[in-house]
């Protein structure tokens, strides 16, 4: 770490838990963001001022004005341009020591997988059950630790998954217990700031696995009512017979 690097993050490294060995494992790590919209904004804005090394940023979609109002990594100036093309001038604007990787598609299979392996942390930030369900998956089969975050209406929730960890849940486990549906905010409508307090959870969870300090949300579920900011901490149990950890 050099003189600048020092000055810079001398607010994390005073912290008596956290320190200068807490921020090397930072500037050495690789965080897979998948999705660069509401969530992912202040996910990858916080990560990179924080000093994560390596960002790789995943979303297929283009910047359109609606979502302004929410997805703060991106301008006006950004309309039509991709996402991940947009979040990357930022963060570079941001953090220019920040090596940032770009996959301008959606992520399945082996795209996926491979991803999925390289990375120390994934952080969940899409808004469809079937790719939330394609990451939990390959996070399990990689022993890759996932954030998984989700945020509707006035309603939010953050779930960090270690599979590292014997006999603890995964998001699969969630959506059984609690029957998930798909929802999304074209259709149901968010707070603007509801998405920055869940991401900026997310971002220090990532921050939390990757540098091992503090302690992970693993193993339960971390609820916002943000109409009347009730928050809300729910022990989640492995379920034997999830479709997706169960045998492990």
């Amino acid at each position: 770490m050099n003189d600048e690097q020092l000055q810079r993050y001398s607010r994390q490294i005073m912290l008596p838990e956290f320190d200068y060995q807490g921020q090397q494992k930072l500037l050495r790590a690789r965080v897979l963001i998948i999705g660069l919209g509401g969530l992912g904004s202040p996910v990858a804005l916080y990560l990179a001022s924080a000093g994560i090394g390596n960002l790789v940023l995943a979303d297929d979609d283009l910047v359109d004005s609606s979502n302004l109002q929410r997805q703060i990594i991106h301008g006006e100036a950004d309309i039509g341009v991709s996402k991940v093309a947009s979040a990357q001038r930022s963060i570079a604007a941001l953090n220019s020591d920040v090596l940032v990787e770009v996959v301008d598609q959606r992520l399945a299979g082996e795209l996926l997988a491979a991803q999925v392996k390289k990375a120390d942390v994934v952080v969940d930030c899409c808004d469809n059950l079937a790719t939330r369900l394609a990451v939990n998956k390959a996070c399990l089969n990689h022993l890759t630790p996932l954030v998984s975050g989700a945020a509707i209406r006035m309603e939010g929730q953050v779930l960090v998954v270690d599979p590292r960890r014997p006999n603890t849940p995964c998001y699969h486990c969630l959506m059984q217990l609690t029957g998930e549906q798909e929802t999304t905010c074209s259709t149901n409508g968010v707070m603007a700031p509801l998405v920055g307090i869940i991401g900026a959870i997310q971002a220090m969870e990532a921050i939390k696995v990757v540098s091992n300090f503090g302690e992970p949300v693993v193993g339960k579920l971390l609820l916002l009512e943000a109409k009347t900011m009730q928050w809300q901490t729910f022990g989640l149990p492995k379920d034997a017979h999830c479709p997706s950890c169960g045998a492990i």
